[in-house]
């Protein structure tokens, strides 16, 4: 991701703003449902200018992948969680290892959604 060329405008600016995002992929099985989700490293910069009431852009984050699959009869509601397994993670220390992890993984930064715009139960 280095220049942010791969991602739209919009998701770029979200990450480095600390927004998490997802995108839903390819199950293990036809009975499951799976989503990657980024997860900016917030730190306390971030903290205090919450506090202050202003959210806080850095195109030096680092971020959390994680890929996720789901039991489709418990998305909705609090037990989303049951029979969800966690199928892998990652570290990536900026946007360019980030860039890294998703290439590796097979996914392209344009699937990426926001949270609400997905059926993502986390």
């Amino acid at each position: 991701m280095n220049d942010g060329s791969d991602w739209p405008t919009d998701k770029l600016t979200a990450l480095r703003l600390g927004r998490r995002l997802v995108a839903e992929v390819p199950a293990s099985r036809p009975d499951r449902r799976a989503f990657v989700d980024i997860r900016p490293a917030q730190s306390e910069p971030d903290a205090r200018a919450r506090d202050e009431g202003w959210v806080r852009g850095d195109v030096e984050r680092s971020f959390r992948l994680g890929r996720w699959e789901y039991d489709p009869q418990h998305m909705d509601g609090f037990d989303h969680d049951h029979g969800a397994a966690l199928i892998r993670s990652a570290d990536a220390p900026d946007e360019s290892g980030l860039s890294t992890v998703l290439d590796a993984w097979g996914i392209r930064p344009d699937l990426f959604v926001h949270p609400w715009e997905s059926d993502d139960p986390r």
